[in-house]
């Protein structure tokens, strides 16, 4: 039997099963949101942050502490493809993931519904393990479904346009739309400072994001708006868009492509969450669906004050019908 192994272990997050239980455990009952009761009842879908657990862990304890475990036998994983091109989607050939707190057999039958579409290709052993936007995530799921018998379909997304991100989000939303369902999207989001060759900057915060401009050592930011509130007003825009409502799904999955356009925002994860919102789009109108998108944490790793500095954002959301 293939077995993806947890190749991201003991560098990215502990080996040690009893103590990343422990951890996952603390940071779970550590969530207390204030407006809401968690679990979230008719929870669908989360997105939550992939970094090393030592960075976004906290973070996306939000998005996992929000999942209605209730009747769910099947997790999708949408996650992004950081170390080879791909123009498309690409399913895992192997039929159990490895994580140190228990292992998540794959829903081959899925699997292989989804293979016989012709629109997905193969991904190899060793690309599946080089890939961490995935495995970052099983822990949680093992974690949060510890004790029941659910099985993961696993799906890495390319560098995809807006028209390929309706048509995968078109053949996933009959699936998305079973009580049985539930579907976790792997992002970052912002990635700032000039060795992600990435400095954009709001000179204030009133500014347009047409009004937006890059920062180097000749050009420096403002000394009453730091580099760091600059980037949470840019990823606050992300997510004022991919709230819902009071816009629909079709309309934000349209407008957060054209806010990609104008900022660059480097939010790794923004084609998985455009296939969610495709998909969501797609159940508006054949089946009614209403879906509510909320944002419930936010986080930076660092906060920046120069050009020499950077940090990566993690934000956590829930999606329910």
């Amino acid at each position: 039997m293939s077995i993806r192994a947890a190749s991201h272990a003991d560098s990215w997050y502990t080996g040690n099963g009893t103590a990343l239980n422990k951890e996952l455990r603390e940071w779970l009952q550590q969530v207390e949101p204030t407006d809401e009761t968690f679990p979230v009842q008719g929870c669908k879908a989360v997105i939550a942050p992939h970094a090393g657990y030592s960075y976004s862990g906290p973070t996306a304890a939000w998005a996992y502490k929000a999942i209605d475990t209730t009747g769910i036998t099947r997790v999708f994983v949408l996650g992004p493809s950081h170390h080879f091109y791909l123009n498309g989607c690409a399913l895992s050939s192997c039929e159990e993931y490895e994580t140190p707190i228990g292992n998540l057999p794959l829903d081959q039958d899925t699997i292989n519904e989804l293979r016989a579409t012709g629109k997905f290709e193969p991904l190899t052993l060793q690309a599946d393990e080089d890939e961490h936007s995935l495995e970052m995530h099983l822990p949680y799921v093992r974690k949060v479904f510890e004790g029941k018998d659910i099985k993961i379909v696993p799906i890495v997304v390319g560098a995809i346009n807006e028209e390929k991100e309706a048509e995968y989000g078109a053949i996933l939303a009959p699936y998305l739309a079973k009580p049985d369902t539930i579907c976790v999207v792997s992002s970052d989001f912002c990635h700032w400072g000039t060795r992600f060759s990435y400095t954009y900057y709001y000179p204030d915060e009133e500014a347009s994001s047409r009004s937006g401009f890059d920062l180097s050592r000749s050009v420096k930011p403002s000394p009453s708006y730091p580099i760091h509130e600059s980037i949470t007003r840019l990823d606050k825009d992300a997510m004022d868009i991919l709230t819902i409502p009071p816009k629909s799904a079709e309309t934000a999955h349209r407008d957060f492509a054209r806010y990609l356009q104008k900022t660059k925002n480097t939010i790794c994860g923004r084609h998985p969450i455009g296939v969610l919102f495709a998909a969501m789009a797609v159940l508006e109108k054949e089946e009614g669906v209403k879906p509510l998108v909320k944002w419930v944490r936010y986080e930076q790793s660092s906060q920046c004050e120069s050009i020499r500095d950077s940090s990566v954002s993690y934000a956590s959301a829930y999606v329910k019908f």
